[in-house]
């Protein structure tokens, strides 16, 4: 499998980043690849490139001076390097020693997925879900800023909007939506819908994406395809990530169709 990587990094936390490309070079090693490997700098993560130990025989290209284009956009600078695949990748996710071995005798064995994702863990080990239905503007006031007795209430429709009743330790084909964290796509795939919709600065264009490519090619969920993401909860991480969400949320409701309970 020729595969490329594109890493998009803001303000990258220097320990976290430096164990995803720990993890990945052990995945890569493991399912015999030397991939290429794009590092879209968006600012402030100088520390994090300064420490950069990779194997010689990567070729390594290091974009930067387009200011925080934001995500979806700096994604979007390293298709040109794309190759036969294209794994989108976060600076705070770990993979799996084998999570690359099984994502790529997946996608040998079925010429019918065009993006491949996995199944995912938080650091302590609780089951994080990236695959979603689609959502109501309610759902994302519920799992984002409700409080906690109202989670608790109405905790079957956040299971239902988590896709837990499927989300499990086996193959599941076609979920709606699906998070940008770990996206491993066939090149072709990708470059028919011209990446990320750049209207999305954060938040919601990989929903966007998934939506788009549901059109075109098929997605699959791999349980086999193993990660640890250490991010996510916008509502966490201060009123300017607040702000992001809400306007990337209106973009995404105006673009596929508004939904409110």
């Amino acid at each position: 499998m020729r595969l490329t990587i594109s890493i998009v990094l803001y303000q990258a936390e220097p320990g976290l980043f430096a164990a995803t490309l720990d993890s990945l070079v052990l995945a890569c090693t493991q399912a015999g690849l030397e991939p290429g490997l794009v590092l879209v700098d968006n600012g402030g993560s100088d520390e994090a490139l300064a420490g950069l130990q990779l194997p010689d025989t990567w070729p390594v290209k290091i974009l930067r001076g387009q200011g925080n284009v934001g995500f979806g956009a700096g994604h979007n600078l390293a298709l040109d390097h794309a190759s036969d695949f294209h794994l989108i990748l976060n600076p705070d996710l770990e993979l799996a020693p084998d999570a690359l071995l099984h994502a790529q005798a997946f996608m040998e064995a079925h010429d019918e997925c065009g993006l491949l994702v996995p199944s995912a863990r938080w650091g302590d080990g609780r089951v994080q879900y990236l695959c979603k239905r689609m959502p109501t503007v309610f759902d994302l006031f519920l799992r984002g800023f409700a409080p906690t007795w109202l989670k608790a209430l109405l905790r079957h429709r956040l299971e239902r909007y988590e896709m837990r009743d499927l989300i499990s330790d086996r193959i599941v084909w076609d979920p709606p939506l699906v998070s940008g964290c770990c996206m491993l796509f066939r090149t072709p795939v990708l470059l028919s819908l011209k990446g990320f919709d750049e209207r999305f600065f954060l938040y919601f264009e990989d929903f966007d994406l998934s939506l788009r490519a549901s059109k075109i090619t098929r997605i699959a969920y791999n349980p086999a395809f193993r990660v640890i993401h250490h991010g996510g909860y916008a509502a966490r991480k201060g009123l300017r990530h607040v702000d992001l969400f809400v306007r990337s949320a209106v973009t995404f409701f105006k673009k596929h169709g508004w939904r409110w309970c």
